[in-house]
């Protein structure tokens, strides 16, 4: 889907692109530890990292929530953990 996307040039949104952080999965905790992030900015640093046609739109409820999103986009995931969170999936 996302090759189709990419050499269409159009962008693939992913539906609840923060679900795979609130369901408990203990690998992207252990990242989120490890970078000393959260889960949710995992998730959404994971999706950013896949391919430059996905734009997550998470929701947003409170400031402090807004500010934990675009906190996703300045983490920078190793191989080794992209290779974990890609075996999640």
């Amino acid at each position: 889907m996302l090759r189709a996307c990419a050499e269409a040039g159009i962008a693939f949104l992913p539906w609840r692109p923060v679900a795979p952080a609130t369901a408990g999965g203990s690998e992207i905790a252990a990242v989120a530890t490890e970078l000393g992030a959260t889960p949710a900015q995992v998730a959404l640093a994971w999706l950013l990292d896949r391919s430059p046609v996905i734009l997550p739109i998470p929701g947003t409820g409170r400031i402090a929530h807004l500010e934990e999103n675009v906190g996703a986009a300045g983490l920078r995931l190793t191989p080794a953990q992209r290779q974990r969170l890609d075996a999640l999936g």
